[in-house]
């Protein structure tokens, strides 16, 4: 592959995250406004918003545990020869035989154990419910057990759309989802004057049954089959990856589930609540990372029988730096407006901003150096760093939370996510060696650090409107390295056009 073809591949994923961005940051951005609209009408007193958070919490681990890798799994099998998994032919209609068949093996997989969950729960409705707590309220367990169980089955569909690189049908239907949920909850809690938090539950079901059904299309599009040895195969790989988000999930909410434990104050409640809050406001970066997932996996999977994937992948490591970098800087150079997205009492808080922010975008590391053994299907690898990382988050909790509060939470996240990308990278160098440019990434490291630095030391000397004027220009300062270093202005269309003839001296009409 050339460099005009490399080029035009790289536009391509930044088209892709631009548009599975958009869905990403303003599905979040509307959810997020779903908080004040459930404080406001379930009281701390009542519980009903505790019960939201715990619920969701929960289904968050049973939609990895049930979903078990297929998705990366799906990516790497249909980009797979089928003389390399040594399997007899099987026609499909309307696709390719490979994607056809490892589509249709892997939802009816998914499937199945969905079914076979959502089963079980009926049939062991009230220990379950007493169990976790709701033995007044059953019917809150079921209906969210029927919504994962769906989604579960959803997932592999969504994924074949953007195997096929559908990104727009991809965002349409999340988009869809969101709205839905946001109308019907503003309906019940607002029109209504709602205040049951089981409503939010029955909304989410039945924004779920309405996607799935868009989704007729891709999933009656080809002939169905399942393949035992297919399967097997791909649980062989998957297994890992299963491990992996699992620690995931952990590494994300597994400090808001240790604090009450450990911390021994009797403002417990009230210190994880403030912790909570700000860190709403650095899942900027957890946008970032999500909407670059969604168009790299495919990208770097269709690509990885290219001769330049390594090169690829590197680049794409360095493009994915420099913009999570630019988008620590402004959030926390305009941090003095953006924390109004939470009320004053929390502002106590605002400290962890950074550490987290930092600990996002090791993550987003972790993932593009993911890649390495997802595609030497060494996927073993990522449940080795994934878990080592967690025990550290766990350990730095349990040991530091009771004498340093939500801070200890923030620098675990931040030390779980160093730990595995350090790994990550060190063994990945040795076993599957990729080019990334290492000089270049840490002059953009250093440069951001040291303009954060200045914003925070200014912070304290000039009034907030001259802060605000001085984090843009070290904002602007560091786009305008960018632009020098990687994104000359004669690339660009039309600018590029008038910059040529400027440098050259030549008078354009």
């Amino acid at each position: 592959m050339n460099d005009k073809q490399t080029t035009t591949g790289m536009k391509s994923l930044a088209k892709d995250t631009a548009i599975y961005g958009l869905s990403s940051i303003v599905g979040r951005f509307l959810n997020y406004l779903l908080v004040p609209l459930y404080t406001a009408k379930m009281t701390a007193e009542s519980g009903g918003y505790g019960v939201i958070t715990n619920m969701y919490a929960l289904t968050a681990l049973l939609l990895v545990l049930l979903t078990f890798g297929m998705e990366t799994t799906f990516f790497r099998f249909a980009t797979r020869e089928e003389s390399d998994l040594n399997l007899p032919p099987l026609a499909g209609r309307g696709v390719g035989s490979q994607p056809a068949r490892v589509f249709s093996t892997a939802l009816i997989g998914v499937s199945s154990a969905a079914t076979l969950f959502f089963v079980l729960v009926l049939l062991f409705l009230k220990p379950t419910a007493a169990f976790l707590g709701y033995e007044q309220t059953p019917q809150y367990v079921w209906v969210m057990a029927l919504t994962v169980s769906i989604d579960a089955i959803r997932a592999i569909p969504f994924a074949y759309l953007r195997q096929q690189k559908k990104a727009i049908k991809f965002a349409t239907l999340q988009l869809l989802n969101i709205a839905i949920n946001i109308v019907l909850n503003v309906i019940y809690y607002l029109g209504l004057d709602g205040h049951d938090p089981g409503y939010a539950f029955y909304i989410n079901l039945v924004c779920s049954v309405v996607v799935t059904l868009c989704l007729a299309s891709e999933m009656m599009a080809m002939r169905y089959g399942f393949n035992p040895a297919l399967m097997r195969q791909m649980l062989v790989y998957a297994w890992p990856i299963v491990v992996l988000g699992i620690a995931g999930v952990l590494n994300q909410v597994a400090d808001k589930i240790l604090f009450p434990f450990v911390y021994p104050g009797e403002d417990m409640r009230e210190q994880l609540g403030i912790y909570g809050a700000c860190v709403k406001i650095a899942m900027i970066m957890a946008m970032i990372t999500q909407a670059f997932r969604y168009a790299y996996e495919p990208f770097v999977f269709g690509k990885s029988r290219d001769k330049d994937s390594n090169a690829v992948q590197a680049r794409a490591m360095k493009f994915f730096i420099i913009f999570t970098l630019l988008a620590f800087l402004c959030v926390m150079g305009w941090l003095d407006v953006l924390k109004y997205i939470i009320p004053e009492s929390y502002h106590a808080g605002l400290r962890v901003v950074p550490i987290v922010m930092a600990a996002e975008i090791m993550m987003g590391i972790c993932l593009n150096l993911s890649f390495w053994y997802k595609l030497s299907d060494k996927t073993y690898w990522g449940a080795v760093f994934s878990g080592i990382g967690c025990v550290v988050l766990v350990a730095i909790n349990v040991i530091f939370v009771p004498h340093y509060g939500y801070m200890a939470c923030a620098w675990a996240g931040f030390a779980g996510y160093g730990v595995s990308m350090v790994l990550s990278y060190i063994v990945g160098q040795r076993l599957h060696p990729i080019p990334y440019p290492m000089q270049s990434i840490a002059y953009y490291v250093l440069v951001a650090f040291l303009s954060w630095l200045s914003m925070d030391y200014f912070a304290d000397i000039l009034p907030q409107w001259g802060s605000l004027v001085y984090n843009t220009l070290v904002i602007i300062f560091f786009v305008t390295i960018i632009v020098r270093q990687d994104f000359p202005l004669s690339s660009l269309p039309i600018v590029g056009k008038y910059f040529k003839n400027s440098t050259t001296g030549k008078q354009t009409d």
